[in-house]
């Protein structure tokens, strides 16, 4: 527990279960082996769970390196204290080799110029520095074509002081389960086998053979490979909602405030901005201080539901920036300061990620990364 942000001096905050990130790492761990090298992504604010704290916990339960998105994140981790290799997925500039350099980062790079000038500050430094290379087999985001990767290659060796020590690829729909989804999957691990065919044949040597996000790591064991890079899963959420994990997981993120205000509302009074809840009789109002401004979505409004008292309590009118309000009128007796629950457990019931998800239209994923810093975490 981080004793300077207990749950009692605050109004809002998050709870994350650092036990149920271990257990998470270690059954997916159990799951890959020995031989295949963990990698958990990590950026995002470890999807809102809280970098630093996830990525200690991560390295102390068995992963043997860790992923962000951009520089900054892993910079972040630098400062923590976090000795592991950390390897940057997203696209990382010229300007910010020198960063990449200085503090040991591993960055992606499909764009010579971006070798360039990491092999310059590699040479600057005396140091030889790493890189993962990503081949675009059908996402259509950042990397290079297949049929590029070679002629990279050849070039990309005559920089000296940098050194490819990975090369990867991103599966788009490795997480439905429909016939034509998981035909495509395969045909883009086919396609970046091929690419490492052309690789070796043309000479070169990549240690590091990594494919496999959450849904290939429990789905797909064949493309496990060298490294396998689990996200959504190590915070115990699956990675659709339609496709029941192979792993058990535990969720380790709640959502929880308190009742800031009670009022009882006379019949036909409104609520909230473009008054889009009237009531219809006398109803029993409960203010809870959350709102868009803290990452919990406007889209939730008139649609969500929050737990008080272990029962469901129905969100009415519009979310605001800073609160919400609910319907409390069938949760029994309510009082001010009373726990609230919006993600997470409470009593015999929970409100799932996945169900938050639903309500607005989005994906788990979102509905934890969209969190905000103002929000302090519990741990």
């Amino acid at each position: 527990m981080n004793r300077g942000l207990l749950s009692h001096d605050r109004t809002t905050y998050i709870e994350v279960d650092l036990k149920a990130i271990a257990q998470n790492i270690q059954a997916v761990r159990k799951l890959i082996g020995s031989s295949v090298e963990l990698m958990p992504v990590v950026k995002a604010n470890a999807y809102g769970h809280g970098a630093v704290e996830v990525a200690k916990t991560a390295v102390e339960h068995g992963a043997d390196r860790l992923a962000v998105n951009r520089v900054a994140e892993g910079l972040e981790l630098r400062r923590a204290g976090i000795s592991v290799p950390i390897v940057v997925l997203g696209y990382a500039g010229q300007g910010e080799m020198g960063a990449v350099v200085e503090h040991d980062l591993t960055p992606t790079i499909t764009e010579l110029p971006v070798a360039k000038a990491l092999s310059a500050q590699a040479l600057a430094s005396g140091k030889e520095v790493d890189l993962h290379v990503k081949v675009d087999t059908g996402m259509g985001r950042l990397g290079l074509l297949p049929q590029e990767i070679v002629p990279f290659f050849k070039r990309l060796v005559k920089f000296p002081g940098i050194h490819a020590e990975g090369i990867f690829t991103h599966f788009s729909v490795a997480d439905s389960k429909k016939v034509r989804d998981r035909k495509y999957t395969r045909e883009q691990f086919k396609t970046f086998q091929k690419v490492l065919a052309e690789i070796a044949n043309a000479g070169f040597d990549i240690p590091l053979r990594h494919v496999a996000n959450s849904a290939a790591t429990m789905y797909y064991p064949e493309t496990h490979l060298d490294l396998v890079r689990p996200g959504i899963i190590i915070y115990g959420l699956p990675p659709a909602a339609d496709h029941k994990p192979t792993l058990s997981l535990k969720p380790a993120l709640s959502l929880k405030s308190r009742v800031a205000r009670i009022r009882t509302l006379p019949a036909r009074s409104s609520l909230g901005y473009g008054r889009r809840f009237t009531a219809k009789k006398k109803t029993a109002i409960a203010l809870v201080p959350v709102g868009y401004g803290d990452g919990y979505h406007r889209l939730l409004s008139t649609r969500g539901e929050v737990l008080i008292n272990g029962k469901r309590a129905p969100i009415v009118g519009t979310i605001s920036m800073d609160q919400l309000m609910v319907d409390v009128s069938r949760v029994g007796a309510v009082k001010i300061d009373q726990e609230v629950v919006l993600l997470g457990k409470q009593g015999k019931d929970r409100i799932s990620a996945e169900e938050v998800a639903s309500w607005a239209e989005t994906i788990n994923y979102e509905v934890v990364s969209s969190l905000l810093p103002r929000v302090p975490r519990v741990y």
